[in-house]
């Protein structure tokens, strides 16, 4: 039999919302990996913890030019 749904709420407990963060961030980051091997896809992730810590995921060659910087620069200014 499997797992129930976990109820979607914040929280409440600080210590509890930070190790679910950290195991979900990791879940998150392997899907994202996984994906890009198997479907040969340009995977970009970017997450912002409540500490305001940034941790990012892409294969090597999509943050290293110039013009995909850019481009997230502006994603990013625009969409806040």
């Amino acid at each position: 039999m499997g797992r129930g749904r976990v109820e979607l709420k914040r929280i409440e407990n600080k210590i509890n919302r930070q190790v679910t963060f950290a195991k979900r961030k990791n879940g998150l980051l392997q899907n994202a990996y996984e994906l890009s091997i198997l479907c040969d896809a340009e995977v970009a992730l970017i997450v912002f913890s409540t500490r305001d810590k940034l941790d990012q995921f892409s294969p090597p060659p999509l943050f290293h030019h110039q013009a995909s910087m850019m481009q997230m620069a502006n994603f990013l200014a625009t969409s806040q």
